[in-house]
């Protein structure tokens, strides 16, 4: 008898009938109470698009949006189960733009039932799904061909269909496809075999779920648990608590934590219903060891063989942000329990959803799929998705705006490196400094084109050199004729040209320089990567506030007239978007005063801030 629980996806496009199959298989399997039956029937006459009969769509789609525009937004999970085994059957959103739904439920799923419309065929949502499903994991699909009876139960419809499938299998690995057609509207070939479609003798989609196997199950693997808190009520107890991710657990077990590979023998296995003599993976549970040693939130607690220490990871991504992703742009990356910031250091391809072939890009848009090299600002513990859901499986988030934008799944872990090591220099930034007379500071001046920037920077710079203080001024268009001529104005280039600036500019910090950047850098978060990349305090945002109105009636370059005319493109202000810095650290009002004394006010803030002397 196959595993007792299997986990099941439903996906395909919107409106091939997931919610409909679904509910079809609860209630002829017997799971609907009489009060949730007498409820949908109510609903079928209000909500339903069956006329005069019960829309089983409906007890899926729990969401009063979705009654209302008839697609699914959310996952959402029903239980049921029959003599053979349990099911938990996640109905994912067929549209587009609720891709990342779907790669929610895809992430825990053993099978998937892949739908698709008869009328329609194989749609790019289709194999979107079928790609993603793919990618993280799941080896055996039901291909369900639905509302055949609009087709006339015709069973070249099906072959056709079926046959244009099979053909995208070489392209999405050793996958096991069982094809079935049916009407799940009417139940045919739901749970009994259809007397509709006599030329199908294969099995129905329970029978087909019924014969499933689940994946390897993560039991037999090595012990893996990710520390997720450190749990000290008082000085009596210490715990380690987590989710066990793979593997068995006993007390007496030596484990150790991956990171420093530091070993500890476990004492009690602690939970909310008592001590456990064992425990497997899925298991909530808090750890006590014979000894103390270093363990924090993010560590992986391990038996052998431990996870690698990972500073570089590859890894398939589907974006899910509108803003797309670019090579050189940082984000927060959460790992297991680990969150750490990382910087896209290579996009090499993207997934093509009509043919599965991949092609070289350079970003990625929202629901696209690609290859993406991830730089990590500190090792954690990681391996393949492959091996291991809980350490292989990431996502992305928006450093400014805290929302998730990207989910990956790792297929290479580049695994740091004991051999590379900051070389430690006796004469360091605060003695150059100091020699000097000035704390090396990064003054970033930013603003649209036009407002002022370099004008200003250029007239600190010869305050700061009557005071005696060393500089260098990094100006945008003096910079793209060397270190970024090769750059266009594209947004993806626009973000590498802030991501060198910003190196070269640490640079010149390290040497204890006063650096004065002026660039119109028009994202925060590449600002952001700017500040992260010095130390606190020797960053400071100027922001050349100039309406862009007056920018363009000065125009001191003709670029604004350029851009209006269209000969232009990409041009910040006119058809390329510019972003405000926030909470900058001086403000320059440039319609209030000279610029002579905006560059005093500049002086006057350093001089605050300890940066130069009087």
């Amino acid at each position: 008898m196959p595993d007792s629980l299997l986990r099941v996806l439903a996906c395909g496009s919107v409106d091939d009938g997931k919610s409909t199959l679904i509910g079809r298989l609860l209630f002829e399997s017997g799971s609907i109470p009489d009060d949730v039956m007498q409820t949908l029937e109510l609903d079928s006459r209000r909500w339903g698009t069956v006329e005069g009969a019960i829309d089983y769509a409906l007890l899926v789609d729990g969401l009063s949006a979705e009654r209302e525009q008839g697609v699914t937004i959310d996952v959402a999970y029903r239980y049921f189960e029959t003599p053979r085994r349990r099911f938990i059957l996640a109905d994912a959103p067929g549209h587009q733009q609720y891709t990342r739904n779907m790669a929610t439920g895809a992430s825990t799923s053993d099978v998937a039932i892949l739908l698709v419309d008869a009328r329609k065929g194989l749609l790019d949502q289709t194999r979107r799904h079928a790609a993603i499903a793919s990618m993280l994991g799941i080896r055996e699909m039901v291909l369900a061909v639905n509302k055949m009876d609009l087709v006339g139960f015709d069973p070249a419809v099906f072959e056709e269909i079926t046959a244009a499938f099979r053909a995208l299998l070489d392209r999405l690995g050793d996958i096991g496809v069982t094809a079935i057609p049916v009407c799940a509207r009417d139940g045919d070939n739901i749970t009994q075999p259809s007397m509709r479609m006599p030329w199908y003798d294969g099995p129905t989609v329970l029978a087909a779920l019924e014969a499933a196997e689940p994946r390897h199950a993560v039991k037999d693997q090595p012990l893996r648990l990710p520390v997720q808190y450190v749990n000290r009520p008082d000085h009596t107890f210490r715990g380690y608590a987590g989710t066990i991710a793979a593997g068995t657990l006993r007390a007496g077990d030596i484990i150790a934590n991956s990171a420093s590979g530091l070993e500890a023998r476990v004492v009690r296995i602690v939970t909310m219903d008592g001590d456990l003599r064992s425990a497997s993976a899925g298991d909530p549970v808090t750890l006590v060891l014979d000894r103390e040693i270093d363990i924090s939130r993010g560590d992986v607690l391990a038996a052998a063989p431990l996870p690698k220490r990972a500073e570089t990871i590859d890894c398939w991504v589907v974006w899910m942000d509108e803003t797309p992703l670019f090579r050189g742009r940082a984000y927060q990356v959460m790992l297991g329990t680990s969150t750490v910031s990382g910087t896209i250091t290579d996009i090499t391809t993207r997934l093509d959803v009509d043919s599965l072939t991949e092609s070289q890009v350079r970003e990625l848009h929202l629901n696209e799929i690609g290859r993406v090299s991830i730089a990590l600002s500190h090792a954690v513990m990681c391996e393949t998705y492959e091996t291991s859901r809980a350490l292989g499986g990431l996502i992305l988030i928006d450093r400014l705006t805290r929302n998730t934008v990207g989910a990956g799944l790792v297929t290479d872990v580049g695994a740091a490196r004991n051999d590379l090591h900051w070389q430690r220099l006796d004469v360091d930034k605060a003695a150059r400094g100091a020699l000097m007379g000035q704390k090396p500071a990064v003054l970033w001046f930013t603003g649209l084109s036009g407002a002022g920037k370099s004008t200003i920077a250029n007239l600190v710079e010869k305050r700061l050199h009557a005071l005696g203080r060393h500089t260098m001024i990094l100006d945008g268009d003096n910079v793209r004729h060397g270190l970024n001529r090769d750059l266009g104005f594209s947004e993806a280039d626009r973000v590498e040209n802030i991501r060198r600036v910003a190196a070269v500019a640490k640079l010149f910090v390290d040497a204890g320089l006063i650096v004065l950047v002026s660039f119109i850098s028009p994202y925060r978060t590449e600002r952001m990567l700017a500040r992260d990349s010095v130390e606190p305090g020797e960053f400071l945002e100027i922001f050349v506030d100039t309406p862009v109105d007056e920018c363009r009636r000065r125009d001191p370059k003709g670029l604004y007239q350029k851009a209006d005319a269209g000969k232009l493109r990409n041009f910040t202000g006119v058809d390329a978007p510019y972003e405000a810095p926030e909470d900058p650290e001086v403000r320059l009002r440039t319609l209030e005063a000279p610029p002579e004394q905006l560059a005093e006010q500049v002086v006057d803030a350093l001089q605050a801030r300890g940066l130069i002397g009087g």
